[in-house]
């Protein structure tokens, strides 16, 4: 399964935000990387540059490569709606990001590798495609067998998420329910969608 695997405060200073979580290197150094740190001249960025480096940062925030991302846009284009904020709810109501924002996983990457190990159930049935989009109603769960687990328990019992007003936890069996599609304002991600949209349309 491809993926990013390079290094994440690299990218988290490059954008400026904690796209992965708390990062101490960034609060080290809230500057852009580079051989000559904050002395190095920085020219003004072109507006392709701008709408580049959303992209950027959208891909990096959800785990997509470019193949991936592009397929999403040209669902949310094909949907009825304002691109950008369909192109957002999709990337919202992919299994790996639902598992991550119910709390069972720390992160969007170990949320992926719980599904691809075939640890969470959709609907009673194993699915261990993390791109697969959930419909609302739909309940995720993890596996019987897969309760015990370090990174389940440990990410549970810290309840590092933020509530998400359209998901429901339910602790006793360990499962979560996808209410609804969230609505933009609902989507804590600080990325301007319109940004992308311009960007492909070129």
């Amino acid at each position: 399964m491809a993926r990013y695997i390079g290094p994440k405060s690299k990218i988290a200073r490059k954008f400026g935000e904690p796209i992965y979580g708390p990062d101490k290197a960034l609060e080290k150094k809230n500057y852009p990387p580079g051989f000559h740190g904050q002395a190095r001249r920085r020219r003004k960025i072109s507006e392709y540059g701008v709408q580049l480096k959303e992209k950027q940062k959208a891909k990096y925030t959800y785990g997509l490569l470019e193949r991936q991302f592009r397929k999403m846009f040209e669902k949310a284009s094909r949907s009825k709606g304002i691109t950008g904020e369909v192109l957002l709810k999709l990337l919202e109501s992919r299994l790996d990001n639902v598992v991550f924002r119910l709390g069972i996983a720390p992160s969007r990457d170990a949320a992926r590798q719980l599904v691809s190990h075939k640890h969470i159930l959709v609907n009673g049935a194993i699915c261990n495609i993390p791109s697969n989009i959930l419909r609302p109603g739909d309940i995720v769960a993890v596996r019987e067998k897969s309760k015990s687990l370090e990174i389940v328990t440990d990410s549970l019992g810290s309840r590092r998420y933020t509530k998400s007003a359209w998901l429901e936890w339910d602790d006793a069996s360990f499962s979560g329910k996808f209410l609804n599609v969230p609505e933009r304002e609902e989507i804590p991600e600080n990325i301007k969608e319109q940004l992308i949209v311009e960007l492909y349309s070129k």
